[in-house]
């Protein structure tokens, strides 16, 4: 709840508001082209229609939303792919800031204004997702584009249109809120200046910079967003600034939030601020819940962590249940250290026969338990997700696609359609899968039939045309693999290139520019190289975007000169070469789910740029990339380690695609829930397609072990 009394003290608004006022908006509808209040100087509001320019894309604003935090927000959308963003408006007006002030936090801005996982995981921890800070050099203003979240609004806003909160309620919020700080308070962030920080406190924790987007039957869910780091850059020097954020602060603002939630308002009746200390301004009966809070707002023993604090909230008795894990009354200040004594003294012990234990299965479970804290948020069976509408609904794929050869699958003594037709048998929704025909030219059929209502929503990972009134969901990753002729031989091609290749290479390769595979090196064979594709039209249309950057002419070259073949063809062309003992110079790619099952061909790291290739298929035994060492036709000892794949160029989510119209049932948004589960993406990962998180795989401990 910000207050901007006095704020832009330089500027004579009539409302003592002027970031808030409606003049400035006013002037912009009223006059084209305007740039400042016609009352008070105030910088107007963007115009529909005005396009930012970032080193990302083109954003186009297409309406004013309001004022959040210290900025302004607009709904707009990404000119290249109609993608719609959220643009929050920064102002650096020269009253308030003089030129040297205005240069450096805009140089600030666009080294730390967002966020991401400093390995490019996508994460999914409710942390609205950045895109790009923009900084206008000829304007006082500066531009945050994110993520838009749909139908989300602040918790300010929602308690003035719903009122306060239940207990329940609050509880959830709480444990969202938790799961989003634990994450931002211990990941390894990357800023966009590519500074790499191990965590970072949010700062500005408030009713206005937590978003709540709300679901049916009650259900809802927590976004943060506006963080402190990027945001203080825009108070005005004049006015006092907040202290460096710090992350045992942001509990302690969470512990307000909370409060101010149970009693639906910031202030009492005589509208004076609400006092915790005042046991009458609680509004609750959960004594449990209050005491919590308590403790996150420094009244009460502190925690040490957001962690530390989550697992105490997932602890706490229900309301009116007793608190059986609490301290007796005898447990005396003398008895307490004697116990805490006693514990150290075993914990010694302990470590020297648990130290040799820990690390024989550290040398097979090789993984820090906190890369699955996503893993452990899903849920974790079909029959765990609510609110599935009863119905018979269709949904469309590409004839010859990713989708329409994994549901094929035997996966769990069925096959993966039959699992997926009737997931959740009490539901009553059947969900019928139509695959349409694409084509070279128009790849991305399954949408249009989801545009023209034929089908209601659709599996595929060539959405670039999607409209503004259809939405996406990512369910899984797929991609392409590259691979050349793999034997036992020492001179097989594969080893040659050292296993690995450039995206650069594979544009000259299939555009014609390179012929011979001494061109790229001249240690490699003299050799005309053969350059092979698939016959997908969604493998095409995701090497044409990726690798050639949907260039017309590169296109064209690719489309013309390159021979298509269907894959299992192409391996045994390869095959058959080897057995001749040619000197095989075929190159071929293709899909995930026909490629990775095979030992022909060698799959190669792929390079963008100068940047380290990079190998997602993994040998098992020893958790590393393949190389052209190992014997692929042990296919059981290999698999896609998520994390890596996620960096890999020629990797792509596989999207859900749905209408948004809230008068449909919701069946393409359930069914991307139902495959998000863990059973989901469990059967996902068992018939080639990579998760969107880790799967916990230690020795006597498969996640997906324990589920049907």
């Amino acid at each position: 709840m910000t207050s901007f009394g006095g704020f832009y003290r330089e500027y004579a608004c009539a409302y003592n508001n002027p970031l808030s006022c409606d003049r400035p908006l006013e002037t912009a509808q009223e006059l084209k082209g305007a740039k400042f209040c016609l009352e008070c100087g105030f910088p107007a509001t963007l115009p529909e229609q005005a396009e930012i320019k970032g080193n990302g894309g083109t954003y186009q604003v297409n309406s004013y939303l309001g004022v959040r935090g210290y900025g302004r927000l607009y709904a707009g959308v990404q000119v290249k792919d109609k993608q719609p963003v959220e643009i929050k408006e920064y102002l650096l007006p020269n009253r308030c800031f003089n030129e040297q002030e205005s240069l450096q936090r805009k140089q600030v801005f666009q080294r730390v204004g967002g966020v991401k996982l400093a390995d490019s995981r996508v994460q999914n921890f409710r942390l609205v997702s950045t895109i790009e800070a923009i900084a206008d050099e000829k304007a006082d203003r500066c531009y945050l584009i994110s993520q838009k979240i749909e139908a989300s609004q602040t918790l300010n806003q929602y308690l003035t249109e719903k009122g306060k909160m239940t207990a329940l309620q609050v509880r959830e919020v709480l444990n969202q809120t938790l799961q989003t700080l634990e994450f931002l308070h211990s990941q390894k962030l990357r800023f966009p200046s590519n500074q790499v920080q191990d965590g970072i406190a949010h700062g500005n924790l408030n009713l206005d910079s937590i978003l709540i987007k709300l679901a049916n039957n009650q259900q809802f869910y927590i976004y943060l967003c506006d963080l402190a780091i990027w945001e203080n850059l825009f108070i005005p020097p004049a006015i006092t600034q907040p202290a460096p954020a710090q992350k045992e602060k942001d509990l302690e603002a969470l512990g307000w939030v909370a409060f101010y939630l149970l009693a639906g308002r910031t202030v009492d009746y005589s509208n004076q601020p609400l006092d915790p200390r005042d046991s009458q301004q609680w509004s609750t009966t959960d004594t449990h819940l209050k005491q919590f809070i308590e403790r996150l707002m420094g009244l009460a023993a502190p925690f040490t962590s957001a962690e530390a604090a989550r697992q105490a909230l997932i602890q706490l008795p229900k309301e009116g249940q007793a608190n059986n894990s609490s301290s007796s009354a005898e447990d005396t200040p003398e008895n307490q250290k004697f116990k805490k004594l006693l514990l150290w003294l075993l914990i010694l012990a302990l470590l020297l026969l648990g130290g040799g234990i820990a690390y024989y299965f550290w040398r097979d479970k090789g993984d820090d338990d906190s890369k699955y804290l996503q893993w452990s948020s899903l849920l974790r069976l079909f029959a765990d997700v609510p609110n599935v509408s009863p119905g018979r609904f269709s949904y469309a794929g590409e004839r010859t696609g990713t989708w329409s050869v994994i549901i094929r699958q035997q996966v769990d003594n069925s096959v993966l359609e039959d699992v997926l037709t009737n997931p959740i048998p009490n539901a009553k929704a059947i969900f019928q899968y139509n695959p349409v025909a694409s084509n070279l030219q128009s790849p991305n059929r399954p949408v249009t039939a989801v545009k023209t209502g034929n089908s209601n929503f659709a599996i595929t990972s060539v959405t670039n045309n999607i409209t503004d009134e259809l939405d996406k969901k990512p369910v899984a990753y797929d991609g392409l693999l590259v691979y050349v002729e793999f034997s036992k031989r020492d001179t097989n091609l594969a080893n040659a290139l050292g296993g690995k290749i450039t995206l650069e290479q594979l544009r000259q390769i299939y555009t014609g520019k390179i012929t011979n595979w001494q061109q790229i090196n001249s240690k490699l064979p003299n050799v005309k190289i053969t350059p092979y594709k698939p016959t997908e039209p969604e493998a095409i249309s995701k090497f044409q975007e990726i690798v050639l950057k949907n260039d017309p002419q590169d296109i064209a070259l690719f489309t013309n000169n390159v021979t298509a073949l269907d894959t299992t063809s192409t391996q045994n062309q390869i095959r058959e070469e080897i057995l001749n003992t040619t000197k095989s110079g075929i190159i071929a790619f293709g899909i995930l789910s026909k490629t990775k099952g095979q030992c022909t061909g060698y799959p190669l790291a792929i390079a963008n740029g100068n940047t380290t290739a990079i190998q997602p298929l993994f040998q098992k035994r020893d958790r590393r990339p393949i190389n052209t060492a190992d014997d692929l036709c042990q296919h059981d000892d290999y698999f896609f380690d998520v994390d890596t794949f996620k960096t890999y160029p020629l990797g792509y989510p596989i999207f859900v695609v749905y209408p948004r119209d809230n008068s449909l049932p919701p069946a393409g948004s359930k069914f991307s829930e139902i495959l998000t589960t863990r059973q989901g993406q469990c059967l996902l990962n068992k018939v080639g397609l990579v998760p969107l998180q880790p799967i916990p795989d230690a020795i006597k401990n498969y996640a997906c072990q324990s589920l049907p």
